[in-house]
């Protein structure tokens, strides 16, 4: 009786495997070089301790002292705009937010591309603006980025993640966990994964 596999099929295994490294005509293991300049990665670098020991500690009120620390960085953040001290913009750079548009505690801002958010848009807890991709068909596996935008008053809700080079339209509602791939339209509540429409509605 056997009690394991055969031998060959265990050198196949091991082979079969070894043919899946992204080895070149070399034979040896391809490196995937940085899809950022040293200056930008230097930048961040320094956003990051700025953001660690200056904006992250702040008490919740804070929100001036926030988007001037925002705006030193390159952001345009318009007066009025509460931008809590657990948010993570990655690079303050690429943020464009409207008067009183918020960005809750735990949201998280990647951007690589552009990403603006129009007057009163609120990102909850949680929620994820996603600016990039990577092409996983390549073995290079480049970085891949679009820009974001997110209507006025539209509400991004807890947990929720937007893609990379989706368009929010004016007071959508995103519902809480979603997971957007595609535009959404204006003054709807759209939920789901992936997000779809389910209904219309009008401010009172």
């Amino acid at each position: 009786m056997s009690v394991g596999p055969e031998p060959e099929r265990v050198i196949r295994l091991v082979v079969d495997v070894d043919e899946a490294k992204p080895y070149g005509t070399s034979g040896r293991l391809q490196s995937r070089s940085s899809s950022f300049s040293l200056q930008h990665r230097l930048a961040r670098q320094t956003w990051n301790l700025v953001w660690l020991f200056l904006f992250r500690p702040t008490p919740r009120p804070f929100h001036a002292w926030r988007r001037l620390l925002l705006r030193c960085f390159g952001a345009q953040v318009a007066p009025g705009a509460p931008v809590y001290a657990g948010a993570r913009i990655w690079a303050p750079w690429n943020l464009v937010a409207g008067r009183g548009a918020a960005i809750a505690d735990g949201a998280e801002i990647y951007d690589p591309s552009r990403i603006e958010l129009g007057e009163y848009a609120v990102i909850s807890q949680g929620a994820c603006l996603c600016g990039a991709s990577h092409d996983f068909e390549s073995w290079e596996f480049p970085l891949l980025s679009a820009p974001i935008v997110i209507g006025a008053h539209a509400w991004i809700a807890a947990r929720a993640i937007v893609r990379m080079g989706v368009t929010i339209g004016a007071g959508c509602v995103v519902g809480a966990g979603s997971v957007v791939t595609r535009d959404m339209p204006a003054w709807t509540v759209c939920a789901g994964v992936p997000c779809r429409v389910i209904r219309a509605y009008t401010k009172r």
